[in-house]
């Protein structure tokens, strides 16, 4: 049995990483072009339904590769899938890789010697276009769900992308809402990480403030002359 602990990842693994975490993101965007094509094409619009669910299925085969490949170079064997639950959850549900922005920027920031961005712009950064990222991979899902739903107040993909700003920055006008009982799942799912990422900015925003406060008072009153 190996030895190999989460908290210290085999080298073959984190090298693996760095290599191949920027590549897997360009392939996530990718996935979610398909995703976006597969959902908004017209029904008649041949061969490109074909095509996008054609990029779907070869960018998931890279995600399920590279999950094998990982699972390989961890030395954990089955207790991978535990111990690496958001990559499991992430390689069912490729939507949600932008929950893996962070390794993607750490990936890019070893190879440097420091980070170009301060630690409140980095997180910040981060937050934003995490937002951003699930905020459309929301919109899509649930316009998926919703738009033929008998009953359903999300009709077009305008109304979805409405909904998911409102739902992501906690306001919740409640003029368009999910009824199905995926779009609702969905709908939890993007409550809770906008209250994480809302409060990591404003947290971030706060503590930057107070800083430069701080060395303002720090500074004290010019000397007279």
């Amino acid at each position: 049995m190996s030895d190999r602990t989460p908290d210290r990842p085999s080298p073959a693994l984190t090298l693996w990483e760095q290599r191949t975490e920027v590549p897997l993101f360009a392939a996530s965007l990718l996935f979610m072009l398909g995703y976006a094509a597969r959902v908004l094409a017209p029904h008649d619009a041949e061969p490109w339904h074909d095509l996008a669910l054609a990029l779907v299925g070869a960018t998931w085969l890279l995600f399920a590769i590279d999950y094998a490949v990982r699972i390989r170079l961890s030395g954990l064997g089955h207790r991978f899938v535990r111990v690496h639950w958001l990559d499991t959850i992430v390689l069912l549900l490729p939507l949600l890789r932008p929950l893996r922005l962070i390794k993607v920027y750490t990936a890019v920031q070893k190879r440097r010697d420091e980070p170009r961005l301060s630690l409140y712009a980095r997180v910040m950064s981060y937050a934003g276009l995490t937002s951003l990222l699930l905020g459309l991979s929301a919109s899509l899902a649930v316009y998926h769900q919703e738009h033929d739903a008998p009953g359903a107040s999300i009709r077009t993909f305008g109304d979805s992308a409405w909904w998911a700003c409102a739902t992501l920055t906690t306001v919740g006008y409640g003029d368009a809402v999910p009824v199905t009982p995926v779009g609702r799942v969905i709908a939890a799912f993007l409550m809770v990480c906008g209250l994480a990422l809302l409060g990591a900015v404003t947290g971030s925003f706060s503590s930057w403030l107070i800083q430069v406060f701080r060395r303002e008072d720090e500074k004290g009153p010019p000397a007279s002359a």
